[in-house]
């Protein structure tokens, strides 16, 4: 095959089918593949493992919680349920997920064979595993992880290191170190593939908004992952040798480890963040048939987002005795971030506006995600104005605020990402139907759960406790049944999934119509991923010129945007 631009394959973007030669043997997704489509996919499905896992734990805390009275678990092992809820899902769901679809699609989108360093990528994978049993392990045992916070709380290291605290803390630690050590691996091979391994005319302004946004949010991971893991060697040091880092009663300073630990963990929301940004922005010119408003602002945004959120940590620590010049200069920059989120949120309203909208199971996804980012983005607004943040300090405002950015918006794109780019993973058809079944009971569920959590915040209730007063049992009852509402909705995208991947009717290359680089190979990829390395001669997104406007009549799962 001739080197070719991705306008100049033929009117659908396809090439030739080659099912043949890219099936993947089931039992490939066991072994310790260095294949990057394999990983991704190890990664999906693992991490969506301990997504049920920590889905079922978030049940348990909101069945305690749907009355005042502490009366169905120990106040302790609400605790640790509280603690390893949150842990799990950021730690081995989230992240890995993430990582997962980068891996995936990365190479494929830039015009590259595979990542950078192909043993180095498996190796990040399979650190997850044992990682996630070992911190799994660390609830399980007698000692537990209670009264921690998902953070785990410095003032842990004043136990003495033979107490029964010692050992569920240390399994915790150890685990977040594996796991950190596997991002920055990961991290490394995600940027040294999008900036070496280009295909020819692949400049950084024709790669796809994912890349660019992958790109932000792995340089993140690498400039500001040594923070965190700095932070538990020190907390491990104290734990078990007797050092004073954190220990206040011994000259240690327990805001030490606040502002270690938010050094890492804000800037750590936008690599979560940016990539679901990156989805929308696939998406969203997709369905609507329409080139990506303002394209190099929205690229540049992506990196204006990673550069503002650096400067922000602190105002985490507002209410930690943080010094009042500090306070202000914080504020200032925490609002600074909503510069360059705002272009993008205008950027996705202009695609769409005046556009005839496809709403497949993708598209609905995508924008219930940006209109449930809108609220979470606006409570992050108001939480970093100083007054309003102490006055709602430690309050279910900020968990509801979390949750409308980690689940509402992060998660909500993971699922739109996994509906995009199954076709192109599996060959197969999804089930339409129960998509948008999938897709409604998790757009209620959600703002059933965390809106109300706004509300009982804002009246003052406390988050980390399993008893409150009689007058925040209104909300509570609405969010727990919420809560149970998303639990029961993932089992149609599971029963989906499964059934669509075995039996899904076999679907041509391009279904969507779509015109990055991923959608010229066969579904799913062989091997090498390109015959040849393309050469790419246009920007990504042109959506409405003549090549793209018609339908490949050869192609079954080929969707008609112009007749539909």
């Amino acid at each position: 095959m001739t080197n070719h631009s991705i306008h100049e394959i033929d009117g659908a973007g396809n090439l030739p089918d080659s099912h043949s030669e890219s099936e993947t043997d089931w039992w490939n997704y066991f072994t310790f593949n260095q294949d990057h489509k394999v990983i991704g996919i190890q990664y999906l499905v693992t991490s969506f493992i301990f997504f049920l896992i920590a889905g079922l734990l978030a049940m348990l805390i909101r069945a305690e919680l749907i009355t005042p009275a502490s009366d169905l678990v120990d106040r302790t092992l609400y605790n640790g349920l509280f603690t390893m809820h949150g842990t799990v899902m950021i730690f081995l769901w989230i992240i890995p997920a993430l990582a997962g679809l980068s891996n995936y699609l990365i190479p494929l989108m830039i015009g590259a064979r595979d990542m950078a360093f192909p043993f180095l990528n498996a190796l990040s994978f399979w650190m997850i595993p044992p990682a996630g049993i070992l911190l799994i392990s660390s609830f399980l045992l007698p000692s537990g992880v209670p009264q921690s916070g998902w953070w785990s709380y410095p003032q842990l290291s004043t136990q003495n290191p033979s107490g029964s605290l010692i050992n569920g803390q240390l399994f915790w630690i150890l685990s977040l170190l594996l796991l950190g050590i596997s991002s920055i691996m990961a991290a490394l091979n995600l940027v040294t593939t999008i900036v070496r391994l280009r295909a020819p005319g692949m400049t950084f302004f024709r790669m796809p908004i994912f890349v660019w946004t992958v790109l932000s949010a792995q340089l993140l991971q690498l400039l500001f992952l040594p923070s965190l893991t700095g932070g538990l060697i020190l907390l491990l040091f104290d734990l078990t040798f007797n050092t004073n880092f954190f220990n206040p009663f011994n000259g240690g300073s327990p805001l030490l480890y606040q502002h270690m630990f938010w050094f890492y963990s804000h800037p750590t929301v936008y690599v979560w963040a940016l990539p679901a940004f990156g989805i929308f922005s696939e998406i969203i010119p997709a369905f609507s048939r329409n080139p990506l408003f303002g394209y190099r602002s929205v690229a540049l945004a992506s990196f204006g987002i990673a550069l503002a959120s650096a400067f922000v940590w602190a105002h985490h620590l507002f209410a930690s005795g943080t010094p009042e010049w500090m306070r202000v200069l914080f504020m200032f920059t925490s609002e600074l971030v909503a510069v360059p989120t705002g272009i993008k949120v205008f950027a996705w309203t202009a695609t769409v506006w005046k556009s005839r909208l496809h709403l497949d199971t993708p598209m609905l996804f995508a924008l219930g995600g940006v209109v449930m980012f809108l609220l979470g983005g606006i409570t992050g607004v108001m939480l970093g104005v100083m007054p309003f943040d102490i006055h709602v300090n430690n309050t279910h405002f900020i968990v509801g605020h979390f949750h409308y950015i980690v689940y509402n918006t992060i998660t909500v794109a993971i699922f739109a990402a996994i509906y995009f780019w199954f076709p192109k993973m599996t060959g197969r058809a999804y089930n339409e139907g129960w998509g948008k079944v999938h897709f409604w009971l998790t757009f209620i569920g959600a703002n059933l759960t965390f809106f109300p959590m706004l509300a009982v915040g804002l009246q003052g209730m406390v988050r980390r406790v399993s008893s409150y007063p009689p007058q925040y049992m209104g909300g509570n009852v609405l969010a727990s049944l919420g809560a149970f509402l998303l639990g029961v909705s993932t089992l149609p995208f599971i029963a989906n999934m499964v059934a669509s991947w075995l039996y899904g009717v076999k679907i041509g290359n391009n279904p969507w119509q779509a015109t990055g680089l991923e959608w010229t190979v066969s579904s799913p990829p062989p091997k090498e991923n390109f015959e040849e390395i393309p050469t790419v001669r246009l920007a990504p997104y042109s959506y409405g010129q003549p090549t793209y406007s018609r339908v490949d009549s050869t192609d079954p799962g080929a969707i008609d945007r112009h007749h539909k």
